[in-house]
């Protein structure tokens, strides 16, 4: 057996390449993808535990099997060996399995001299003005970023670094590369540009052993077009004068050059270089209008010298278990790290800790609500929940059962419930909903369920009241569009408490609307309120019990940044009888045959959906738009056939008008916008054809997809595109070889990142200066980990105070002032 130790990074950058192209067995510079697998996997190093060593040599043989395995195979594979990677992280004294410099050696993770060296007086709190090389003009200036102290600019990270720190011959340049080369001034010329007056050219032949390179300067503005000003220009750069130039390696008219390129005078070859950029790895910071990059660094490099002052929370037991460097090593290499490995050691500890004091946040607000008391007490059997169990006309799947456990272990709690169920598209969540609102009818209380949109709740009711009506229960309806006399009748039977069930929209949450005794609330697709609209609903009541329930599946990393302080149960089975939606993408040439297959299906009985991304037509997008596609439909293509409208711009009664219509077969086309993403349920309904289907998410793809397939019929979905991109395409083939709302809302957060899948920015959403949740999924666990490990040692951290005032410091700005329910 070898000692050579794998580079579990390498083989995590590799796992996710293959899911993002698609598990195409995708072949790099060397080997194919399932090759460099089994050769790092088949050779494991010794510092693994027995155990480890055998389920790396089984891995490897497995993907020895990958070029020959059906894509469900290579999926699982692959998510197998994700997850056995983040175990022997956990499990190592060095989780991250870094590979740096004298790592391997001595186990201690080298940290670079920053600019400045630490011997400096300043102290964090000292504000900008009094930096020697800040000053009071300065000072301003950088307060436009809401940078006043010296702490504040030691943590604006960088939003990105470029690798200035390469140096090589002229003769091995190649285009897209960043390099740092140093030559001989061969030539210079200080000219203005003969096409533009107030535009200035410095012009530069460099020269090393290998070659020659011209490299270019713009200088705008009058004050370079004087002639004696561009002769003092020149001087700088005489014939037989050693530079260094830095800059993006791109091809013009002359051949290989630098774009931009910083350039420094240097004694001889011999000499350091002084530059900020000049062969170094360079920050590049989030700026804003009138503030130059050039001022961002030298005032970081005036500020470094503090963060030898900065106490780092964190017990050197617990850095070194997780494989942290010091904060203040962290901070330095942040900003001007010396090489890759350092850089990468310093995000990995200022990741960490951006994830760490979220979860520490959600976790103790979650241990908080367990220890609160409910009013609400719940009785988990009874003659109401054994009638509703004899009217279900089906059995009930493993899956609901686990979750409806989950639940009634948590209704027999003195503490409130605070429970997130997540289920893909007609999983049966509703029931699972229903189930634990009359075990709150049965013991005296009332129930609230609050949908985002009309539709929805319109849904809910008609499926409610199916089930109320046969147990002799009322349920009522109040959204914007409850006529007055209505409203007040359910206003007066809630204070009575007469109504024991009200079903409804942010109307739920209007000052007249006051229960008599609230102690239960249903929020559905929760991610569509903002904070405050959900804990207005709950103070209705006395701390009532609380289930959330999602039907966008939401990546583990997403909920864990949205719902950490939530106990969440998933329904990962869909009823027997399902058949999976036969998914296809189809370009402009294919449109007849979408339409034949309408036609067939008309035939028999069936019904279609044709969704478009917008309500009216648009100058600036070419995009079909509903409203003139409907009139085009109805009267050329399907004349023989009612052809039905749905939009989001109707009034209530128009929108439930056309859905009574469509769901009575009145109508057989539903031509509508994503307003039928959710709450449309029409089991005859068997094909849905999406237009310019590019334009949406994939998750909100599944989610419209998720209309057809509800009866027994075999069921289609059509994905319409005329986009050529690459990118396009590759996202809506996800579509094509997946039902699992899963794992499709994982890629969709890899390829659309979390503000897009979740549809709009939420301020539940927690912003992050360097985390990305795409990137550092597994770096997330492990910081989840840490916190309830600390927790779980001391629940009030009265022995880690350092660790408790960062965390009052950070977790209102992190989540933006706004706690989750």
């Amino acid at each position: 057996m070898s000692d050579r130790q794998i580079d579990w990074i390498k083989l995590q950058k590799a796992l996710a390449i293959e899911v993002e192209t698609g598990f195409r067995d995708i072949v790099g510079k060397q080997y194919r993808f399932s090759e460099f697998l089994c050769l790092n996997l088949g050779d494991p190093s010794t510092s693994l535990s027995l155990e480890h060593k055998r389920q790396c040599q089984e891995l490897a043989s497995r993907f020895a099997q990958y070029p020959g395995l059906e894509l469900s195979d290579r999926q699982h594979l692959i998510a197998k060996t994700r997850h056995f990677i983040l175990q022997v992280r956990q499990t190592s004294p060095n989780p991250e399995g870094l590979r740096v410099a004298e790592t391997a050696v001595t186990g201690k993770i080298p940290v670079t001299k920053p600019l400045v060296a630490f011997d400096s007086e300043i102290t964090p709190d000292r504000p900008l003005l009094y930096l020697p090389k800040v000053g009071a003009r300065k000072a301003d200036v950088l307060a436009k970023l809401g940078l006043q102290t010296v702490r504040d600019l030691l943590f604006y990270y960088p939003r990105d670094h470029i690798d200035y720190a390469r140096q090589i011959n002229i003769s091995q340049l190649q285009a897209g590369e960043t390099v740092t080369i140093l030559g001989t001034v061969r030539r210079c010329t200080c000219f203005t540009s003969p096409k533009n007056k107030k535009l200035t050219i410095l012009e530069i032949i460099i020269e090393d052993r290998s070659g020659k390179i011209r490299l270019s300067r713009f200088l705008a503005g009058d004050r370079y077009s004087h002639r004696g000003r561009q002769e003092t220009i020149k001087r700088q750069y005489p014939p037989g004068a050693v530079v260094a130039a830095s800059g993006l390696v791109e091809n013009n008219k002359y051949g290989l050059t630098l774009k931009d390129p910083q350039i420094e005078v240097l004694g001889d070859r011999q000499d350091a270089i002084d530059s900020v950029t000049i062969g170094r790895i360079v920050p590049i910071y989030p700026l804003t209008e009138g503030i130059a990059a050039e001022t961002i660094r030298q005032a970081v490099i005036e500020a470094l010298p503090a963060a030898k002052r900065l106490r780092d929370p964190f017990p050197r037991a617990f850095r070194e278990g997780y494989g942290l460097i010091p904060l203040k090593d962290a901070i330095a290499n942040i900003h001007f790290p010396e090489n890759h490995e350092i850089k990468q050691a310093a995000r990995r500890r200022l990741v960490f800790d951006e994830f760490f004091y979220l979860q520490l946040g959600f976790l103790q607000r979650r241990n908080q609500l367990r220890q609160s008391q409910t009013a609400a007490s719940l009785a988990p059997t009874g003659k109401l929940i054994e009638e509703f169990y004899n009217i279900l006309p089906f059995q009930l799947t493993k899956a609901q059962q686990r979750v409806i456990n989950d639940v009634l272990k948590d209704l027999q709690k003195p503490n409130p419930m605070n429970r997130l169920i997540q289920g893909d598209v007609g999983s049966g969540k509703t029931v699972v909903a229903v189930i634990a609102i009359l075990i709150a009818i049965q013991s005296g209380y009332q129930a609230a369920l609050m949908a985002p949109t009309e539709v929805l709740a319109e849904q809910h009711y008609r499926k409610l009241i199916s089930w109320f009506n046969l147990l002799h229960l009322p349920v009522e309806l109040l959204t914007g569009s409850t006529k007055t006399a209505k409203r007040r009748e359910i206003h007066s039977q809630l204070q009575t408490g007469e109504l024991p069930l009200l079903v409804g929209t942010h109307a739920l949450i209007q000052e007249t609307v006051n229960f008599a005794k609230l102690g239960f609330v249903v929020i559905d697709e929760q991610h569509r309120f903002g904070v405050k609209q959900r804990a207005t609903l709950l103070a209705k009541g006395e701390a009532p019990h609380v289930l959330t329930m999602t039907a966008t599946p939401i990546p583990r990393t997403l909920a864990l940044t949205m719902h950490g302080d939530l106990d969440v149960s998933q329904i990962d089975e869909l009823p027997p009888g399902r058949q999976a939606i036969q998914t296809s993408i189809l370009s402009g040439k294919e449109r007849s045959q979408a339409y034949d297959l309408m036609r067939r299906e008309i035939a028999q009985g069936r019904q279609v959906y044709i969704v478009f991304p917008l309500v009216e037509e648009s100058e600036k997008l070419d995009v079909r738009a509903a409203v003139a596609e409907h009139e085009q439909l109805a009267e050329s293509i399907f004349p023989e056939f009612q052809v039905g409208l749905l939009h989001g711009r109707m009034t209530s009664a128009e929108k439930d008008e056309a859905i009574t219509a469509f769901r009575d077969n009145i109508t057989q086309i539903l031509v509508a916008t994503t307003v039928v993403e959710v709450g449309v349920d029409v089991p005859n309904a068997t094909v849905m054809m999406i237009e310019n289907a590019e334009r949406f998410g994939l998750s909100q793809l599944h989610q419209l997809r998720g209309r057809v397939g509800r009866g027994h019929a075999k069921s289609f979905c059509l994905l319409m595109t005329g986009s050529k991109s690459q990118n396009a395409m590759e996202r809506l083939k996800v579509l094509e070889q997946s039902q699992d709302g899963f794992f499709i809302s994982e890629m969709d957060l890899r390829f659309r990142g979390p503000g897009e899948v979740l549809g709009t920015r939420q301020t539940g959403l927690a912003d992050f200066a360097l985390a990305s949740l795409v990137e550092d999924g597994e770096v997330l666990e492990i910081a989840r980990d840490a916190a309830e490990k600390v927790l779980m040692q001391d629940e009030s951290l009265a022995s880690f105070p350092l660790m408790q005032a960062e965390l009052n410091a950070r977790y209102e700005k992190l989540m933006g002032g706004a706690i989750l329910t």
